[in-house]
């Protein structure tokens, strides 16, 4: 018997059509505000199957979740990147694939990509300065991933969007540069608050800036807050009748950010998690190998909901057990 989309709720009546999945923690950036040192082995990579994935896909669809995002680590470091993309465009009732990436193989496989279902793509990208962004992420290799960002446009995606984490040394000063570069680009850029976790206590406290930085620079030159879609994410995107592309803020800080939560993690090895910042996880990997019986799944998902907290604790420097972002994909 299919489960109606108003089963899958918490116990403070958000519902949730929105999944992240990581499949992969491996990354071979290494950004200063997640892996300055490089990612490093700690275990066996036994990480979800393309058939683990489309399974799993297939019981959240019987709940109503309608959109996947695929994160890391990095998803395109994983030889089967296309078939996972392929298996999610075959099941029923997903009718958005997303991914977010840090562009390393873009200008080599969007095209791939897009043929094989992907429908929505997010790009991270720090800074538009080819030095800074060599300093950041360890990698001169802004000509290449904005070679990739342009080809992306040219395809039919449904919607290309960059991600640019706020810091203090590359914040405001490089504003003009995103507004300009959004001007003739049909795309969106959205700054993030820059997050404390387990691993960056001391990198936090020398780069975080209030993301109120981002919406005063918007406001102050006519940019309007735009509404959002039910299945979006939790960014505000503003719009200015100027330019073709959008500017927004991804504010974990901020009050009320945890209100409307319409996402669900599930790690690369198969763990639910209620929150980013939570702590432990919800093991379905068990139930991940019959593709014909979903119940036992959607009933160990539905009842997990249960302990979903009302929100995270970053507030008080808690971030959990999440050591650094390439765990969950941020």
């Amino acid at each position: 018997m299919a489960f109606e989309a108003r089963n899958l709720s918490d116990g403070f009546g958000r519902r949730f059509s929105y999944v992240r999945l990581s499949v992969t923690e491996v990354c071979n950036f290494r950004c200063t505000y997640c892996l300055p040192d490089g990612w490093k082995k700690t275990g066996p990579l036994s990480f979800l199957t393309p058939s683990e994935i489309a399974n799993l896909a297939s019981a959240f669809a019987e709940v109503g979740v309608s959109k996947i995002r695929l994160t890391g680590g990095e998803p395109s470091v994983r030889v089967d990147l296309i078939d996972v993309i392929a298996n999610l465009s075959a099941v029923d009732g997903i009718t958005k694939i997303a991914m977010t990436t840090n562009g390393w193989n873009l200008d080599r496989r969007v095209r791939q990509w897009r043929n094989a279902g992907l429908s929505h793509l997010n790009v991270s990208v720090d800074s538009l300065d080819r030095d800074t962004f060599h300093r950041i992420t360890g990698h001169d290799k802004l000509p290449a991933v904005m070679a990739g960002i342009d080809e992306a446009l040219s395809l039919d995606f449904r919607s290309v969007k960059l991600n640019a984490v706020l810091l203090k040394n590359t914040g405001e000063a490089g504003f003009d540069a995103w507004a300009e570069f959004v001007r003739q680009r049909p795309i969106a850029v959205r700054f993030i608050e820059l997050m404390r976790t387990g691993d960056n206590a001391d990198y936090f406290a020398a780069n975080y800036i209030k993301g109120s930085v981002v919406t005063g620079w918007l406001t102050q030159r006519g940019w309007r807050l735009q509404p959002k879609l039910p299945d979006g994410g939790p960014a505000a995107e503003y719009a200015h009748p100027d330019y073709a592309g959008r500017i927004g803020l991804i504010a974990p800080y901020a009050a009320g950010f945890c209100d409307g939560c319409n996402r669900l993690r599930v790690t690369s090895r198969g763990k639910l998690r209620l929150c980013l910042f939570g702590e432990g996880g919800c093991d379905l990997r068990d139930l991940l190998q019959n593709a014909e019986d979903k119940s036992a799944l959607i009933h160990r998902i539905s009842a997990a909901l249960a302990g979903k907290p009302a929100g995270h604790r970053l507030h008080e420097n808690l971030p959990g057990d999440l050591k650094h972002l390439a765990e969950l994909g941020g």
